[in-house]
């Protein structure tokens, strides 16, 4: 068997854990923009900051609360337990935001998701990597590539149908039914049970002694650098749920079908080109791009991470030209920020999957779900400064109805390159 026979529990798992995840995630701003409500039923609804502002903290949450789930999975339960446990945690957070429209409920239903979304995120794809073992070792890097369009398989379907759902039918049903693909995503984990290669937790004590190796420090201080220059891109990728939609709903959203005419996208929906395009890239990228590219040594594995970088802010150059026309008064097509999604969508697959990849092959044996979570951490990172801008710098430097905002965001991840480099220098060394 050219891979293990618990991958295709994994990938079903996955793929209905990111459609419950993405599905939520797509109307959010929409939803706090438009159909917040107080307890007696009127309006309760945010300004477009205020909004980006919480979008951005709850995914700063759901990459903070990694570190907690993957110290739980490597010390005390392992990881099978701790990504079941968890699961059910999620399930009750889409409850809750199905059944309470208000702002208390929002915050409870995203807090438990938070912490169920988040906790699991390192175990399953450090457990992704414990199966590939033995005579299967050789195939992890396809592993990663098929998880990773699973991921986008889940996110594409509920982006398209979620926003649909909510114009709709409303907020109640349109968060249950993410709710009900969670509940499915751990059953399908659970059938594989029988099938999983696992790793027992490690007493605190060889857990310990094993990170704090010289060698392994060096490694570890190498990484965390390599991931707060990551976050640079984070802060950008993630503006494809918040700012991107703002800016998405002032456009013409008037998409020419052949053979059909034409079809008008909803402004949450256009976020589904990201996915589908992932759908598209990875492979070409896995099976094509990459090899070649390591046959006439364009560049090796560190040079994904930086050019990938360097073309997500060639992908907000984009969007702030959409911006400048927009507030000319300007008919701008949706065309435009298609191809931004294109730039950025590359960028994706070159910096995320890439350091997925080094995160998990650099890692101490014991520690492999805790230095997952540090690459997540990364994001959270990301997500927080976006945050903080939107809740206290939008007066001084401008608010996503601006230009200088998508300015100001474009130069990160050129900053960050060049720290990305110098990790990456120092982790091929070794």
């Amino acid at each position: 068997m050219r891979h293990p026979s618990g991958l295709g529990y994994i990938v079903g798992n996955e793929a209905a854990e990111r459609f419950s995840y993405y599905g939520m995630k797509s109307i959010l701003v929409v939803f706090m923009t438009t159909q917040l409500v107080t307890r007696s039923g009127a309006s309760d609804v945010m300004s477009p900051s205020e909004a980006t502002f919480w979008y951005h903290l709850f995914t700063m949450g759901n990459y903070l609360f990694p570190l907690a789930g993957a110290l739980v999975a490597d010390v005390l339960w392992g990881k099978y337990p701790t990504i079941i446990l968890l699961s059910l945690v999620y399930c009750a957070g889409h409850g809750v935001l199905a059944l309470d429209s208000t702002r208390l409920g929002m915050l409870m239903g995203l807090s438990l998701i938070a912490v169920g979304a988040g906790g699991i995120k390192p175990c399953v794809s450090a457990h992704l990597g414990d199966q590939y073992r033995g005579d299967h070792s050789t195939r992890i890097s396809e592993g990663f590539s098929l998880f990773y369009v699973a991921i986008n398989l889940g996110a594409l379907a509920s982006s398209l149908l979620i926003p649909w759902i909510l114009e709709q039918y409303g907020a109640h049903v349109a968060f249950a039914i993410p709710g009900v693909f969670m509940a499915l995503a751990t059953y399908v984990f659970w059938m594989g049970r029988h099938k999983y290669q696992r790793v027992a937790p490690t007493p605190w004590r060889e857990y310990t002694r094993d990170l704090i190796e010289p060698n392994k420090r060096a490694a570890l201080s190498r990484l965390a650098l390599l991931f707060v220059a990551v976050a640079g891109f984070w802060a950008l990728f993630d503006q494809m749920g918040s700012s991107w939609v703002l800016q998405a709903e002032r456009m013409d959203r008037v998409i020419p079908v052949p053979l059909i005419g034409s079809v008008t996208l909803l402004a949450s929906q256009v976020q589904a080109i990201n996915p589908l395009l992932i759908l598209l890239l990875t492979p070409a990228f896995a099976v094509w791009v990459y090899p070649w590219c390591e046959r006439s040594g364009v560049f090796k594995l560190r040079g994904r991470v930086v050019i990938g970088m360097i073309l997500a802010g060639g992908a907000f150059g984009v969007v702030a030209l959409s911006q400048y026309w927009l507030n000319r008064g300007i008919a701008v097509s949706i065309g435009w920020q298609v191809v931004a999604y294109v730039i950025l969508t590359i960028a994706e697959v070159m910096v995320s999957v890439t350091t997925l990849e080094i995160a998990y092959t650099h890692a101490p044996r014991v520690g492999k779900s805790f230095v997952t979570s540090f690459y997540l951490l990364s994001v959270a990172l990301g997500n927080g400064f976006a945050a903080l801008y939107n809740g206290a710098l939008t007066d001084a430097f401008g608010s996503p109805d601006t230009v200088s905002y998508y300015v100001f965001f474009a130069c990160l991840p050129l900053v960050g390159s060049l720290v990305a480099w110098r990790a990456l220098v120092g982790l091929s060394a070794e």
